[in-house]
Order: structure tokens, then C-alpha cells, then sequence
């Protein structure tokens, strides 16, 4: 295993929305017998409302100021050596001070999802605040894409099958 994953051993699966973090995550956390955290569950569990409702009445950079507390947090988890495999919503690495505390702390994988399956997986998705307009949808995912594209390793999602995003995960060369 690499030394970094061995000295914090946190691994944060980062992607546009519907790409798969969270089914692939539960996977690959089972997989590795580690713990798992959905970011986006967290903080809906924490805060006793959707995500949506927190956009709608409290706006977006409050939603960070949370995400980025709830990722300090774990990231504390990690640094005291619980492993753990974190999905992040789709925002929280495009953020600056969020992807600073990753490069620290653990090893990113971005799951590379190709818009047209984004599109079709978000399309009935009314809980996706950032997904109610399909041609901003576009335009977020285009512009997220360069900080998606500076995580350590990134993951083609070419299909639906979980499994197969797992096993290249697992054939990257952290382990």
C-alpha cells in the first residue's frame, strides 16, 4: 500500500453528480473493510433537511460552510488512522479549501462520468438542487472538470455496473 494511504488512510471518491461515489464507495469500503461516509447523508442527517432545502432557504455558500466543516471532521477521523473511504458531493473538491485539506490527507479519485449518463441518471432527480436546469447542469459540469482533473487518480465510469468502477480502483497502484 502507498505510504501516504498508509499514513492517512482516507481515500475521497470526487465526481460530478450521479457519477456513482456513493454506490462505488459502500463498495469499495466493504471491499477494503473500512468505513464509509456519504457526505451529501451526513449533513442532510445533521441538519434534519435535504440538501435542496438547504440551497433553497439558506443558499449555496452556507451548504459549503457546512460541507467543508463535516470534511475537516473526517478528515480529523483519518488523521488519527481511521481508514475510510468518503464520497464527496459533487462540489465540495471544486472547492479550493476543500481540495487543500485533501492533498494531505489521503489519496482523491475522480469517477469520470460522462455527461449524457449524468443527464440521464439526474433527469427525474427534483432532490439535485443544482440539476433543476439541464443546460446550467451542463455548463456546472464543464466547469468543475478542471478540479476534478487534479485529483491523484482518475476512474472512467463507462456503464452502470459498480462493480467494474471498484475493481479499477482497486488496481490502481495505492494499493
Amino acid at each position: 500500500m502507498n505510504v501516504k494511504l498508509k499514513l492517512t488512510p482516507g481515500i475521497y471518491l470526487t465526481g460530478f453528480m450521479a457519477s456513482g461515489k456513493t454506490t462505488i464507495g459502500r463498495l469499495l469500503a466493504d471491499e477494503l473493510g473500512w468505513n464509509f461516509v456519504d457526505l451529501d447523508e451526513e449533513i442532510v442527517a445533521a441538519e434534519g433537511v435535504s440538501i435542496a432545502q438547504i440551497f433553497d432557504t439558506r443558499g449555496e455558500p452556507e451548504f459549503r460552510r457546512i460541507e467543508s466543516a463535516v470534511i475537516r471532521r473526517h478528515i480529523h477521523d483519518v488523521e488519527k488512522g481511521r481508514p475510510t473511504v468518503v464520497a464527496l458531493g459533487g462540489g465540495a473538491f471544486a472547492q479550493p479549501e476543500n481540495a487543500e485539506l485533501f492533498e494531505e490527507n489521503g489519496i482523491t479519485i475522480w469517477l469520470d462520468c460522462p455527461f449524457p449518463v449524468v443527464k440521464s441518471r439526474v433527469e427525474q432527480a427534483s432532490h439535485r438542487p443544482l440539476a433543476r436546469d439541464l443546460e446550467k447542469l451542463e455548463q456546472l459540469y464543464q466547469d468543475r472538470r478542471p478540479s476534478y482533473q487534479k485529483a491523484d487518480f482518475r476512474i472512467e465510469i463507462s456503464g452502470d455496473d459498480p462493480a467494474l468502477a471498484v475493481a479499477a480502483v482497486l488496481k490502481l497502484p495505492i494499493f
